[in-house]
């Protein structure tokens, strides 16, 4: 049975409406997820859902009377609102009419990073949701271990990046920290650094990869910061045969990713 809320001013609503900006999350340590698919996607991954907004539309639908029934089944609260208030809480034009609320753990990389992992990710101020998302998703496709995020990403759980990650971001264990904490436990552990740099005469695909590797991909526009290419074990790079400058991030990330892989299977 869900509970009806008709007032925007509700506290509830306003609530829900606050972690649509990062300082909020980081604050609540939630974030909003939307959407039928990937609602059904966290409670088979077992995320922590604390509840559901729904608009008046989306409990009319017969093949959404399961969904709702399985919400009730494991006792996720569930708000009903008006159509006007609901898109108020979404950065999305075209709804599905749900949103959930996650519940995340922050993490330190020493307590989240175990001595069987051996494949890491390294990420230097991503910026585009877009490149973030399907980075996460590509890192869960291609059995990475771990993602790290360093200081000037974009956030991860940004609603754009949320859907770009199309359910993976509550497979991937994501750890933020900075690059002198990254740097000290990923030594301590025995990865090589493996840095993507265009000035280098190392091609991915002539190198032997460690058993452990952590592969750093940089900013979109500027790459990896100097002091971390000059900490890094390895430099890497992608050959460009056509008149491009350079490849995308998430990309160039998957090239790399799936090349490392093959030498830790």
């Amino acid at each position: 049975m869900s509970i009806m809320i008709t007032a925007k001013d509700n506290e509830k609503v306003k609530y829900t409406k606050s972690l649509l900006k990062t300082k909020n999350r980081n604050k609540e340590s939630k974030f909003i997820i939307e959407g039928y698919r990937i609602l059904t996607l966290a409670i088979e991954c077992n995320a922590n859902l604390e509840y559901v907004f729904i608009n008046e539309d989306f409990e009319k639908k017969e093949e959404h009377v399961d969904f709702l029934e399985v919400l009730k089944s494991k006792n996720i609260k569930t708000y009903k609102t008006t159509n006007k208030i609901f898109d108020d809480l979404i950065d999305t034009e075209n709804t599905q009419g749900i949103l959930g609320v996650v519940k995340f753990k922050p993490k330190t990389l020493e307590e989240n990073l175990t001595d069987e992992n051996r494949f890491v990710l390294i990420l230097d101020r991503i910026q585009d949701p877009g490149n973030m998302g399907t980075i996460i998703r590509t890192a869960d496709a291609a059995g990475v271990d771990a993602i790290v995020a360093l200081k000037g990403c974009v956030d991860v759980y940004n609603p754009k990046v949320i859907r770009s990650t199309m359910g993976s971001i509550f497979d991937m264990n994501i750890i933020h920290t900075t690059q002198e904490e990254a740097l000290r436990v990923l030594k301590l552990k025995n990865f090589d650094i493996v840095s993507s740099y265009l000035d280098t005469n190392n091609y991915y695909n002539t190198v032997e990869y460690n058993y452990k590797t952590a592969l750093v991909i940089g900013n979109e526009a500027n790459g990896i910061n100097e002091e971390l290419v000059s900490k890094s074990d390895v430099l890497v790079k992608i050959p460009i045969y056509g008149k491009a400058e350079s490849l995308n991030a998430a990309i160039s990330s998957a090239i790399l990713m799936y090349e490392i892989k093959k030498y830790l299977v």
